[in-house]
């Protein structure tokens, strides 16, 4: 399996090869913080399955360990590595690729940080454009 991505205003494109190790969304503070958002979905791959082809990401270590990559013109979130708790690793946000539906989250981590309204999303009127 292959998958291509990119960050909003193309500055930055990268592929993935192979399967995820997982596909996970993550509720913690940091990545809200990070994001502007509720929740990310990452997926997981081995840092090898990971070629950056056009561009080159900003990172900032955002706690600890923590790395982050984005995109230095236009901003999206693109990578998270952690040596210490994740080696040989890096987490795409799965949003970012061409054809996100391709990896569904199989579980959700962090849940004691996510934002209270969350399980009741489902239960929201919800429109498939602006109304």
């Amino acid at each position: 399996m292959s998958y291509a991505g990119r960050c909003l205003c193309g500055t930055i494109h990268y592929e993935l090869s192979g399967s995820p190790n997982s596909v996970s969304v993550c509720h913690c503070m940091d990545c809200q913080r990070s994001a502007g958002a509720p929740m990310i979905v990452w997926a997981e791959f081995p840092e090898s399955q990971v070629k950056v082809i056009k561009g080159t990401p900003k990172t900032i270590n955002s706690s600890g360990a923590a790395m982050r990559s984005f995109c230095p013109e236009c901003g999206s979130g693109l990578f998270y590595r952690n040596a210490e708790i994740l080696p040989g690793v890096v987490e795409v946000q799965a949003s970012t690729l061409d054809h996100p539906s391709a990896l569904p989250p199989t579980y959700q981590i962090q849940t004691a940080e996510q934002q209270p309204w969350v399980p009741h999303l489902a239960a929201l009127k919800a429109y498939e454009r602006f109304p």
